[in-house]
């Protein structure tokens, strides 16, 4: 929801100065205008990264007095566009790279507090140090940080056993737009008190006030992880293979991904020096991970299901980690595969969700939807335990996706359409930042999108917070 905000005056920036360290000011660099696909370019007038909570406090009550725009910082690893803003007048970014502590690992809660510019690598040494496993994994987690996941409820490779961010967090600390904080750091497994504030903020996208900490669960280690690659005959396979490895291995099943072999051919066409596992991939393949504790009889349960999928004709030929270099390397693929992607350019890729049971038939019917749009290449992977697919286009090989601009509508609107036909979601862990705004609008339920305007004009009646993100206008 726009609102009528002013710019970032002299005075302005002169009172905010009065009021913070000197540390909190720091030189707008491009690199704060520019989010990873170079769809959109930002405009800002002044960068502030406050070191705690206070601060942040201080920023946002002065902000919300003189209705300046305020857009939250993170990693910038964002995908839709969350982290700039193009609107006038230019906002003020508010960055949380000074707030990086964790506060506290507590074994014997299985809790860690971290504030929300931790990066969420240095989140995963820090409980493993205690001999504990924070399971949130992302191909961008040496950069991404802990309140920007937060904020887009990421989910990445480990939901199917761990969850969302959402399920991940206990409690968080927040400053409301009006500068008003919310400790909320609780390290409760149930608190049944009402409206969970917690669960709003947290996948607001800023929209409704910046978080400033968090408490996590944190997980026994698994002493061991058992990883496989396989050819698969398709996506059936894949999910026959799926449901009888949670049933036969149980709660062991950390990640199931499906990759295409579109997939290997982008690797070997831009990045050759990186090594594949198989000289001639199959069409579809599946990447499976196990995190094993104190469970007996894993190994050889796992080898005889790949040997009956073999003979029922699901799986052809299997390569399974003997080491955890050889696991990792496995994994090193999988998560290049979105780099691969950039590099080539897509005409326009889609984050996508459906029921489980549908992947197939939604792999089917939008193949033959795009082969109508015109001829063009998919790459389609993703964490299919949980029904999320990145389903992406790309031009002919050769040819450079500009000259394919025009499709962008035809492509959208086919794998959308039938996305919400199947009683799925545009939008399953990226978030709507700026650039599915449209999208929400046109797919989203119109009680959800009332509910939601109303939510925004309660807590951020200027409508300063992350101003033309997540929020529709009517």
């Amino acid at each position: 929801m726009m609102a009528d905000l002013a710019p970032v005056s002299p005075a302005f920036a002169d009172a905010l100065k009065s009021q913070l360290p000197g540390a909190c000011f720091r030189p707008l660099t491009p690199a704060y205008l520019e989010e990873p696909r170079n769809v959109l370019k930002g405009r800002a007038d002044l960068l502030v990264a406050p070191g705690s909570v206070d601060e942040v406090a201080t920023i946002l009550r002065l902000c919300h007095r003189a209705r300046i725009g305020v857009v939250p910082y993170g990693g910038g690893t964002g995908l839709v566009g969350g982290q700039v803003s193009d609107c006038t007048p230019a906002p003020l970014i508010l960055s949380l790279e000074r707030m990086r502590r964790i506060r506290d690992v507590d074994p014997g809660d299985n809790v860690i507090v971290a504030e929300a510019g931790a990066v969420l690598a240095d989140v995963q040494a820090a409980a493993a140090a205690a001999e504990r496993l924070f399971p949130l994994s992302l191909a961008s987690e040496g950069s991404c940080q802990i309140g920007g996941n937060l904020s887009t409820n990421a989910g990445g490779i480990g939901v199917l056993r761990y969850g969302s961010m959402r399920d991940l967090c206990l409690g968080i600390e927040a400053v409301l737009p009006d500068g008003t904080i919310w400790n909320g750091l609780s390290r409760l497994r149930k608190d049944n008190t009402g409206y969970d504030l917690k669960d709003l903020l947290i996948g607001a996208e800023g929209s409704l006030g910046i978080i400033t900490a968090a408490s996590l669960k944190l997980f026994a280690r698994p002493r061991r992880n058992i990883a496989a690659l396989c050819q698969i005959s398709g996506p059936e396979a894949a999910l026959a293979l799926l449901a009888t490895c949670r049933e036969r291995l149980g709660g062991t099943v950390s990640a199931f991904e499906l990759i295409h072999r579109q997939g290997f051919d982008f690797l070997a066409e831009k990045m050759p020096q990186l090594r594949l596992p198989f000289t001639d991939p199959s069409d579809w393949m599946v990447l499976i991970d196990l995190g094993i504790g104190g469970e007996q009889g894993i190994d050889e349960g796992f080898e005889a299901l790949l040997v009956e999928a073999f003979e029922a004709g699901l799986v052809g030929n299997a390569l399974v980690a003997q080491t955890d270099q050889q696991r990792r390397d496995f994994w090193a693929v999988r998560e290049t595969i979105p780099e691969a992607n950039r590099l080539v350019g897509a005409i326009y890729s889609h984050d996508i969700s459906v029921p489980v049971s549908r992947i197939p038939d939604f792999i089917r019917h939008a193949g033959a939807l795009i082969a109508g749009i015109g001829d063009l290449r998919i790459n389609c992977f993703g964490h299919v335990g949980d029904g999320n697919l990145h389903y992406n286009i790309y031009p002919p090989k050769g040819q450079d996706r500009a000259a394919f601009g025009h499709l962008k509508d035809d492509i959208r609107a086919a794998v959308y359409g039938l996305v919400y036909e199947m009683g799925g979601s545009m939008s399953a862990e990226h978030g709507i930042g700026r650039l599915k705004r449209d999208d929400l609008r046109r797919y989203g339920h119109p009680a959800k999108l009332a509910a939601m305007r109303a939510i925004k004009a309660a807590l951020d009646p200027h409508g300063i917070m992350n101003p033309g993100a997540v929020v529709p206008d009517p």
